[in-house]
């Protein structure tokens, strides 16, 4: 009688399915997942090694190109340690401001996840309407520091400047005429502020779009629910944060329980599931997507009764303003030193963690009192979920290890690095 053997089948690393560079080693009984290992290292960037090359500051748009969904919460945890180890106050405006775009980049990040996984498991549309949200949100990014992605706009000490007064507009061109032109332009008409507000109260009605098609879809509820559970005491066993762990039912949001920036003046709710599978991972991002929406609402509120600086003073840290550097010698000088030399940091270690849209992304920093560190090290949520994967995926099939990949979320700069 012939004997019955497992094979083996790489999954990836080209694959439509692998969200990256991703090359699983899927070990097969039919069609039934025996093991999974997942190599990684394909897209290694030695960003953690460049930084010890390179200044404070020159290492800052490196955190934009780790997970490359999430721009500003990147920089976020990045700005954080700095400040942290420099022992400066962030101006209030700079915190509201920060957490505004980070709940923007929660969207960002959420949106694309959405449509990714939805087209992943056989959704078409999902993708398209997703992408019609994120065009609006990559304006905000563009508004305020000139790029659609890696926008280097958090710094050490506040923001790179203020929330500009007015947005830009469509114009008139052979694709299109002056009347859709005008309908493109009605909600730009004011500063970025309104154009913030606007979004904020069209975007429930989109989410409840995204609900219809998916929520109660058959097929949907198929290609998810009982799709790699996770019990609550082995997500926190295997590191799972973020969406990972609250979709088994552990209430943990940095956000809520170590409050940075102005999170501690936000009223918003955690969601959590609570059966672990796929598709309580799915509500419980959806459900973050409408309290992203309402923290936005309140920082619009909060910016525009409060007026402020949105940088620190500390001309070692932050550049002086463009006005005062074009016209004062000692302005001039600051400005020089600071963007050839940098500053340097006092000796110590520091570690500083954000609730990433994807879960905890801290950076631990190590100075020895130079202008660049002496280490840094990423905490990146992805590469904890992707070694939870072999564990998740057995026992399922080859058509589930896709919805897994989906439900995780992962992105590969912050799990090469």
């Amino acid at each position: 009688m012939a004997e019955i053997k497992n094979y083996t089948l790489n999954f990836g690393p080209q694959h439509p399915a692998a969200h990256g560079v991703l090359r699983l080693v899927l070990e097969l009984d039919g069609e039934v997942i025996q093991r999974a290992d997942p190599h990684i290292g394909l897209l290694h960037r030695a960003t953690e090694k460049l930084a010890e090359t390179k200044t404070f500051i020159q290492s800052l748009p490196y955190m934009d190109r780790l997970d490359y969904v999430s721009m500003m919460s990147n920089e976020q945890a990045y700005c954080l340690a700095i400040e942290r180890l420099l022992g400066i106050d962030v101006p209030l405006r700079a915190q509201v401001i920060r957490v505004m775009f980070a709940e923007i980049t929660r969207l960002l990040n959420h949106l694309l996840w959405l449509g990714a996984h939805g087209l992943d498991c056989g959704a078409m549309n999902i993708l398209i309407y997703c992408f019609r949200e994120r065009e609006d949100l990559f304006d905000m990014y563009e508004a305020v520091s000139g790029a659609r992605m890696h926008a280097a706009y958090f710094r050490p000490g506040g923001v790179y400047r203020d929330l500009p007064d007015t947005m830009s507009q469509y114009q008139v061109s052979r694709i299109r005429n002056e009347r859709a032109i005008k309908a493109l332009n009605a909600n730009r008409q004011g500063s970025l502020l309104d154009f913030i507000e606007d979004f904020c109260q069209r975007f429930p009605k989109n989410v409840d779009d995204y609900e219809t098609l998916l929520t109660d879809n058959r097929i949907w509820k198929q290609r998810t629910v009982g799709i790699g559970v996770v019990s609550p005491e082995r997500a926190l066993n295997l590191g799972l944060t973020g969406p990972m762990l609250r979709g088994s039912g552990v209430a943990w949001d940095l956000r809520k329980h170590q409050p940075y920036d102005a999170y501690a003046q936000m009223d918003f709710d955690v969601p959590v599931g609570v059966n672990g599978d796929s598709y309580d991972r799915y509500l419980v991002r959806i459900q973050e997507m409408r309290q992203a929406n309402r923290i936005v609402q309140q920082c619009v509120d909060w910016l525009r009764k409060n007026p402020g600086p949105v940088i620190t003073d500390n001309h070692k840290v932050a550049p002086p303003s463009r006005v005062d550097m074009k016209t004062g010698m000692e302005e001039l000088i600051h400005h020089f030193k600071l963007f050839s030399e940098g500053f340097h940091v006092p000796e110590g270690e520091a570690y500083a963690a954000v609730e990433h849209p994807k879960g905890e992304f801290g950076i631990y920093l190590v100075s020895d009192g130079a202008n660049k560190p002496y280490r840094l090290k990423i905490r990146a949520p992805g590469f904890a979920h992707l070694a939870a994967f072999d564990e998740m995926t057995r026992g399922h099939m080859i058509s589930d290890a896709v919805a897994i990949i989906g439900t995780m979320d992962i992105v590969f700069g912050e799990i090469d690095r």
